[in-house]
C-alpha cells in the first residue's frame, strides 16, 4: 500500500499528489469523485467516457452472451440483492 499527502489551503482547496494523479491519468479539468464508503473516503477520476472502454472486456475465448441471458443474469443479480437486504 502507497500512501500520499497533500494539504489543503484556507480555502479548502488542495494539491493531488503528481503520483496520484499520474497513477489516475488526471488531466486539467477532469472531475474527481469522492466517495463515502462507511467513514473511507474514496477518491475516483471521472475522466472516461463510455466510448473510451469500447473493446476493453472484449476475451475472444469467451462464448458469446445473448441479450435473453444478459436480462436473465441482471435479474437474478437484483434478486438475489433485494433478499439479501431483507
Amino acid at each position: 500500500m502507497n500512501i500520499y499527502y497533500g494539504t489543503m489551503t484556507s480555502k479548502g482547496q488542495t494539491t493531488i499528489p503528481a503520483e496520484v494523479r499520474e497513477l489516475l491519468n488526471l488531466k486539467s479539468g477532469d472531475r474527481i469523485r469522492y466517495i463515502n464508503r462507511d467513514g473511507e473516503i474514496i477518491m475516483k477520476a471521472k475522466n472516461k467516457r463510455a466510448i473510451d472502454l469500447a473493446g476493453k472486456f472484449h476475451d475472444p475465448n469467451r462464448p458469446t452472451t445473448t441479450l435473453r441471458e444478459m436480462d436473465e443474469a441482471i435479474g437474478e443479480a437484483i434478486a438475489d440483492h433485494v433478499n439479501r437486504a431483507r
